[in-house]
C-alpha cells in the first residue's frame, strides 16, 4: 500500500439517516451501516474509494471530508499544526477496524483526513 493516496470520503450532517437515504437515492449507492453509530459506507468496488455517510458527532451542520492514507497520523498532524493548520479532530482508533484517524483543518479551515491502517 502506498502512502499520501485519497482512498476515503465522508458525508457528515445532523441527520445521517437522511443522508444515507438521498445519496443512496441519488448515485444508487448501497451502504453498509453495520458500523459504530450506523455510519454508512460503500464498497469501494463500486464508488471508487470508500465513502462514508453518518452523523456528526458534535451535532454540527456536518461537512464533506478526504481522507488521504499516510505513514504516520501523529507525524502528519505534527507536520500540518506546524505549517498553520489546526487538528480540528484528535487521533482516535476505530473500534474493531484496525484503522487511526485524525482530521486537519488547512490554515483556510479546510477539513482534511488522515488514516492508517494496522
Amino acid at each position: 500500500m502506498s502512502d499520501n493516496k485519497v482512498i476515503h470520503f465522508e458525508i457528515v450532517g445532523k441527520d445521517g439517516a437522511a443522508l444515507q437515504r438521498y445519496y443512496s437515492a441519488l448515485f444508487g449507492w448501497k451502504l453498509n451501516t453495520d458500523n459504530p453509530g450506523g455510519y454508512g459506507m460503500t464498497d469501494p468496488a463500486e464508488t471508487g474509494v470508500v465513502v462514508g455517510i453518518g452523523d456528526t458527532p458534535d451535532g454540527s451542520a456536518g461537512r464533506v471530508t478526504g481522507y488521504v492514507r499516510v505513514a504516520s497520523v501523529d507525524a502528519a498532524l505534527a507536520k500540518g499544526a506546524e505549517l498553520g493548520g489546526k487538528v480540528i479532530m484528535p487521533v482516535m482508533e476505530v473500534p474493531g477496524a484496525g484503522v487511526t484517524l485524525a482530521v486537519l483543518a488547512d490554515p483556510d479551515g479546510h477539513p482534511i483526513g488522515l488514516t492508517k491502517s494496522a
